[in-house]
């Protein structure tokens, strides 16, 4: 035992592991590539492991031949419950990846859970009943916290670690004020079960062999209940390492502790690697480890909290501006104030509630306090700070600038990296537009070198439909590139799939002004300039040309039609001797106009008319203007017909590429060179 011991601690040999395990993970996860078993069937049996339900549709967690996820768009018969056996009729669909750049990729996501299909079924039976105790054991557990009304969402996030049925909104206020961390099954609620059955068992016997034994038998039962999450997984872990390091008087270091966890997870799950809720759980406790020492040695109340929640702040920050491209450096003072709220006050008040439901009355209204503090908070965007997506190099950087000069107290050369980050983008020479995935509809982006001037041109808008675009793509898509403001919004007209987000981009984001097409404003016009005049932004209709730095936007459409697509904004710009063309939605008549009328060149880049729509993109227009390369904006399987098998046909001559098969499509122009890139679903 004594030589165990000497081998245990020695002074680099989980370090050097860890590392080791690190790097072979990191390998092996790229070179390794993980096949679906399934092809083209159409009929699945399997287990039900997870259900979550909204207005529209339910989708469950299937566990059959391989993991699938099956989208019903129907109510759920309510005999099927966790663990019964079902069969499953429909079709196979793989997920996507990601269109726009930067954003969130579902189909790497999935693939990392070992999910390849998503099963779209209009048929669901059960094949028979669960015969699991511990999905029996959940669904009375589930049954019990939903008999309990307006505090259930919270004890299924505390009791369950399932988060489906909180508010969207509130969830997103957690994560923008940095203390949603908080609010999933963490170290610090494990670390709470564990204390708490201790401190019975203790009163019951001295035989700590038996005592831990049972708690590490409650905790891997209770593991298996909720699910093995990687930050569970992690919290669990390395909490039995701890018990065993104890018990057996091992002497092993705590720090060396987290390199086992790190080496025991990698090797039987090493995609959790990619898991964002284990590289956050992991860094941050890592981070706590490593610099207990320097805690231990604070003896004021109030700075020991400051400093801890400072170590949280510095070392998540990283993978925060990574994943969501902000940071809230109020966080730094909420979580001093959250941590012991929700740790000591409301975590323990829902095991309460759960147990005696007489309580869900003052637990309800503490948990409208702390909604009311953090909706607040995010709706004025205090402390928040938006950066553009670091390169994994800049990641890289940032931790070894956070552990070099925290450990030293040197805190100015960490702020120097984050002003660094934060105005790199001022120094990129690059002019880039960008053609986005916005499915049936318009949005183009224009970003002139240094960051001086943005334009955006159209905002699209999904008909008949409550996703927001504004919300979920340009918006997110914008803060990823670093940029905070958009100097002209050029709306080509007043049709929704041109300018339905309009209201919503300029309610939550700043705009410096808007320029509209000729003629008369309709309805969607008229609503926003409301919102214009109210937030006394400018706005113009029926210019001719905007002067942006040594380039110049020309609108070649100044007529007055009687109809919306003719009056479009048709705008030609020159970038670097480059020469791009919009075309709003304007049909051949508006066309022969403006090809009578201008002299133009042969067009390098053409988003083309009406989304390849046949009374748009004439052959005598495109045989005139000649374009190298066109763009056409349209959604996949379009109602529409989009584009046409004529426009295409009069295209040919030049490179097609269409969002919905390209999505979206940038050009980059550097020392006069022109690069194209995709971001192919």
């Amino acid at each position: 035992m004594n030589l165990l011991r000497h081998i245990l601690q020695h002074r680099y040999l989980f370090k050097l592991l860890a590392i080791l395990v690190l790097l072979l993970t990191i390998i092996y996860t790229k070179v390794i590539k993980k096949e679906s078993i399934y092809t083209n069937e159409t009929s699945f049996s399997g287990i039900v492991y997870k259900i979550k339900k909204n207005d529209t549709k339910t989708t469950i967690y299937l566990k059959s031949k391989e993991k699938l996820i099956v989208n019903y768009n129907d109510k759920l018969p309510k005999d099927i419950n966790l663990g019964d056996t079902i069969l499953v009729e429909g079709s196979l669909s793989k997920p996507q990846n990601n269109t726009i750049p930067n954003l969130f990729n579902y189909k790497k996501y999935l693939y990392y859970n070992d999910i390849f299909y998503i099963v779209k079924s209009n048929y669901i039976r059960k094949v028979a009943n669960n015969t699991n105790i511990i999905y029996y054991l959940r669904n009375i557990i589930s049954n019990r916290i939903e008999s309990i009304k307006k505090s259930s969402e919270y004890l299924k996030i505390f009791i369950l670690g399932d988060n489906s049925l909180i508010d969207k909104e509130v969830i997103n206020s957690y994560r923008e004020n940095g203390i949603s961390h908080l609010f999933s099954i963490s170290g610090m609620h494990i670390s709470l079960f564990a204390s708490v059955i201790l401190f019975f068992l203790k009163r019951i016997s001295y035989n700590n062999y038996n005592n831990y034994s049972i708690v590490i038998l409650f905790l891997i039962f209770y593991s298996l209940l909720i699910g093995t999450s990687p930050s569970v997984l992690r919290s669990i872990t390395m909490y039995i390492l701890f018990c065993i390091n104890k018990l057996f008087n091992l002497k092993i270091k705590k720090i060396d502790l987290m390199c086992i966890v790190l080496i025991i997870i990698l090797l039987f799950k090493p995609f959790y690697i990619y898991n964002t809720s284990f590289q956050y759980s992991y860094i941050i406790t890592f981070s706590l480890i490593l610099f207990s020492n320097k805690i231990k040695i604070i003896k004021h109340k109030l700075l020991k909290p400051l400093y801890i929640s400072l170590i949280t702040f510095l070392v998540s920050m990283p993978l925060c501006i990574y994943n969501y491209y902000q940071v809230n450096f109020f966080s730094i003072i909420l979580n001093i104030i959250f941590i012991p709220f929700v740790s000591i006050i409301i975590f323990p008040l829902t095991l309460i509630t759960f147990i005696i439901p007489i309580f869900n009355n003052l637990l309800c209204f503490l948990i409208n306090i702390m909604e009311t503090i953090t909706l607040f908070i995010s709706k004025y965007k205090l402390g928040i700070i938006y950066f553009s997506k670091p390169s994994i190099t800049l990641i890289v950087v940032y931790y070894i600038t956070v552990f070099l000069f925290l450990y030293n107290k040197r805190y100015i050369y960490i702020f120097i990296i984050i002003i660094f980050h934060k105005y790199i983008i001022y120094f990129n020479p690059n002019i880039e537009v960008t053609v986005l995935d916005v499915k049936q509809g318009d949005s183009i982006f224009i970003k002139y070198p240094y960051n001086k001037v943005n334009v955006l041109i159209d905002t699209g808008g999904i008909i008949n439909s409550n996703y927001e675009v504004a919300s979920n793509i340009t918006i997110p898509y914008l803060r990823s590139i670093g940029i905070n403001k958009i100097d002209y919004l050029v709306l080509t007209h007043g049709d929704y799939d041109h300018m339905g987000e309009a209201v919503n981009l300029v309610n939550n984001f700043k705009v410096e002004k808007v320029i509209f097409n000729c003629g008369p404003y309709n309805d969607l016009e008229q609503e926003l300039i409301k919102v214009l005049d109210k937030k006394k932004i400018k706005y113009y209709s029926c210019i001719k040309e905007v002067n942006i730095d040594k380039n110049k936007l020309y609108f070649l459409q100044t007529k007055v039609y009687d109809n919306e697509n003719d009056n479009s904004n048709v705008i030609y710009t020159e970038l670097s001797g480059y020469k791009f063309m919009f075309m709003g939605d304007v049909s051949s008549t508006t066309e022969k106009e403006i090809i009578d009328k201008y002299n133009l060149p042969d067009i390098d880049v053409l988003k083309v008319g009406h989304h390849g729509s046949r009374t748009s993109s004439s052959i005598e227009f495109i045989n005139e203007i000649n374009p190298g390369y066109s763009i056409i904006s349209v959604g996949k399987n379009n109602r529409y017909g989009h584009p046409n098998k004529e426009v295409l046909d009069a295209l040919e001559e030049s490179k097609i590429y269409r969002t919905d098969q390209n999505g979206s499509i940038m050009f980059k122009i550097n020392n006069n060179k022109l690069k194209i890139e995709t971001c192919s679903p």
